[in-house]
């Protein structure tokens, strides 16, 4: 959390984001996902690798689902969330 408040202190046009929710406290992640979004609406580009895809792909405008190093989908965030092939393959049940 405090690498991101750094990072957002040069008022950034983009923010880099590599695995931000690991390690964090789920309340934690919980938060962090909700400030990325507002971070987002404040018109910061965000570009972002994830494990904890479902929760990156519902916040995405747009979203890339890599398997074994190649891009396999891509499109709308909350649709591919919602995808059931790619719940299904990739994402897995709730």
């Amino acid at each position: 959390m405090l690498a991101l408040a750094r990072a957002l202190m040069s008022s950034p046009s983009i923010l880099l984001l590599d695995e931000p929710s690991a390690g964090l406290a789920p309340a934690l992640v919980d938060q962090l996902f909700d400030e990325l979004v507002k971070v987002n609406k404040l018109g910061v580009t965000i570009l972002m690798v994830e494990q904890n895809a479902r929760r990156a792909l519902a916040i995405s405008n747009y979203g890339y689902v890599l398997d074994m190093g190649k891009n396999r989908h891509e499109g709308i965030g909350p649709t591919l969330a919602n995808d059931p092939e790619i719940v299904g393959i990739y994402l897995g049940k709730k």
